[in-house]
């Protein structure tokens, strides 16, 4: 019987089996995926710090002919004003995801109990906005003139809070992942819904978190057109909506020859295209550092529902 068994084993483990050749194949996929993902960040950042003789004279090059530093000289004058943005940017970015993560994962875990009276009609609600959406105009006034929300820092992080297609993500993953017999079971020892969820549906459900939560940074990371509908005061502006001014100010001044002398010198001593590129890059390093806490997460959730020995 164990010599089946050890038979059965080999026989399985030469099936699932890699050739080297495969392997190969697979490692070069790998790392052509791999460098077509960094290669334009380590390309942008050339840019960045590529005088603007040289992307004049010779265009974007990956080697420039002469570096310079001026465009985190020019950003790094206006220090205060961008540390001010920064910091909105990281409390919208937390708040929002702390935020909409509970919101959420609270909604699907309801929406994912079979008993729930009102499970259907609630379904289609989420389900709706999914196809439909009322416009941008309709949320502006919703958002301006019945929720108040205009230059305020809720004005950022509401409107994004919420998404029918996250809330679908933990439904599903709440049905296919958390066993029935397991509410059951702490139903029968008295525990409520709160309990069950707060105790057994969370902890069993952090890749999931993990997920959504990094859709959610994301999203508010990534976000400036909230600021520039809703937002007109300065110091509630995130980091992407003052560099998306900043842009906008520099290609201004730099297509409008009939300034005045002093914003005429400015215009010719500031760096245009190495400062875009230099805000594209201080949009990306704090995001990036923060994916590394993620992956475990990620990692873990390539197993859920996989047979254990």
């Amino acid at each position: 019987m164990a010599k089946n068994d050890k038979d059965l084993a080999d026989s399985m483990t030469t099936l699932n089996r890699i050739k080297p050749s495969t392997n190969l194949v697979f490692n070069a996929i790998f790392w052509v995926l791999a460098a077509i993902c960094i290669i334009p960040v380590i390309f942008v950042f050339m840019i960045s710090v590529s005088s603007e003789e040289s992307i004049r004279m010779n265009g974007y090059q990956f080697l420039p002919e002469t570096f310079s530093l001026e465009a985190y000289k020019f950003l790094f004058d206006e220090a205060e004003m961008i540390l001010r943005a920064l910091g909105m940017s990281v409390l919208v970015s937390v708040v929002g995801t702390v935020l909409g993560l509970a919101l959420t994962s609270t909604m699907g875990y309801v929406l994912s109990r079979k008993t729930y009276k009102l499970n259907g009609l609630l379904t289609m609600i989420v389900f709706i906005p999914m196809i439909f959406n009322g416009g941008m105009i309709a949320s502006y006034v919703v958002n301006t003139q019945m929720l108040g929300l205009r230059n305020t820092i809720w004005a950022l992080i509401l409107p994004l809070c919420m998404s029918s297609f996250n809330v679908v993500i933990c439904r599903t993953f709440f049905n296919t992942n958390i066993p029935d017999s397991i509410i059951e079971s702490a139903q029968i020892d008295g525990a409520s819904q709160l309990t069950i969820f707060s105790k057994i549906a969370l902890p069993l459900s952090k890749p999931m978190l993990a997920t959504i939560a990094l859709f959610l940074a994301f999203g508010y990371w990534n976000d400036w057109f909230q600021a520039s509908l809703y937002v007109t005061n300065t110091k509630l502006n995130t980091l992407q909506a003052l560099l998306n001014q900043i842009q906008r100010s520099i290609e201004m001044m730099a297509n409008n020859p009939a300034m005045g002398l002093t914003l005429q010198q400015y215009r010719n001593a500031m760096p245009k295209e190495g400062a875009r590129m230099a805000m594209a890059i201080i949009i990306i390093v704090p995001i990036a550092c923060t994916y590394p806490f993620f992956q475990r997460y990620f990692i873990s959730g390539l197993t859920v529902g996989a047979v254990k020995g």
